[in-house]
């Protein structure tokens, strides 16, 4: 034999013995089971604590009677309406998280919906364009103080309009009028109000869902979070037995999962009105004239038609209704 093959038999030989020495130890009899938790929204808190009923008691909530519009880029001077123009943009709150209303499209990236449409009229009138808008991204419960603080010129944003409400912020005539109802998953036996007793439902902070629902049903358990697409993900998980808002929130979560559907009959009216600062009377007046165009041209059943058809047909806008 040569040296080589020599070699080769005695590195084998080794080979044999060194692994009949090694004792590999058996498998336990119960081996650790592999788990993984599910990462839940930012910002979630369950069993949230108790919220006033939204105040829904008799008030004047007529808006400002619109004046004459002044045309497109040559704004009164001294107004408000000319500070947005000089300055370039018009800064708009709105947010990414609600379907169809303002959502982040996922391929190009641009915010868009019903909401970012009727705030594209606005900027229209003011600078013959559509675009010059800076858009800020708002929670719920930061809506009023960004107006407060003058963060925004405008928050366009679900913002339901209340008594409570118009005594911090002005808001324009309504321009969008939902109703408060519930979201679950198909597969489950909620039907209405009364099967939310001692459940688990999911509502976005600083909104007049809360109260409402813990008033209709005491024993509820109210989850809260920043944004209605969190709680389509936490009723995924498991974490909430349902979702109350408005039906048109609840519509666009709807369309991103086949398993979960609207149920129910109203719980309270929802009018959405353009918040604006209670100093700017001048561009509430604006915005009103703006919306009056958009009633009467024919723009607001276009916007409408191109992202809330699914809501079924809607053949009128809501009437305005004026204060002074």
């Amino acid at each position: 034999m040569s040296r080589r093959t020599v070699f080769v038999l005695l590195l084998a030989v080794l080979a044999v013995g060194v692994s009949g020495c090694l004792r590999v130890p058996a498998p336990p009899d119960n081996p650790p089971s592999a788990s993984a938790t599910m990462p839940t929204p930012p910002g979630l808190q369950a069993d949230a604590p108790r919220e006033p009923v939204p105040n829904e008691e008799s008030c004047e909530t007529g808006s400002l009677r619109p004046g004459p519009m002044p045309q497109v880029g040559r704004m009164p001077p001294g107004s408000t309406m000319a500070t947005i123009f000089a300055r370039g943009r018009l800064i708009v709150g709105v947010d990414v998280g609600s379907n169809l209303f303002s959502f982040r499209d996922p391929i190009s990236g641009n915010i868009q919906g019903f909401d970012v449409d009727i705030a594209r009229t606005i900027s229209t009138a003011i600078f013959g364009e559509p675009d010059r808008i800076e858009f800020r991204i708002l929670s719920s419960d930061e809506r009023i103080s960004a107006l407060q603080t003058n963060q925004v010129d405008l928050v366009v944003k679900t913002l339901s309009i209340t008594c409570d409400r118009l005594r911090d912020i002005a808001f324009s005539t309504v321009y969008y009028e939902a109703s408060q109802r519930i979201l679950a998953l198909r597969s489950s036996r909620i039907n209405d109000a009364t099967d939310l007793r001692n459940r688990r439902v999911c509502a976005a902070r600083g909104t007049t869902s809360i109260g409402r629902l813990q008033q209709r049903v005491p024993s509820v358990r109210v989850s809260t979070v920043s944004t209605w697409a969190d709680c389509l993900v936490v009723l995924q998980q498991g974490g909430v037995d349902a979702v109350s808002t408005d039906d048109a929130i609840l519509a666009g979560l709807a369309t991103q999962d086949p398993y979960v559907h609207v149920v129910g009959a109203s719980l309270g009216d929802e009018p959405y009105g353009i918040g604006i600062n209670k100093q700017s009377e001048d561009l509430v007046r604006f915005v009103n004239g703006v919306l009056e165009q958009i009633r009467n041209d024919g723009t607001w059943a276009e916007i409408y038609n191109r992202w809330l058809s699914v809501l079924g047909p809607r053949y009128y806008p809501p009437q305005p209704t004026y204060r002074d």
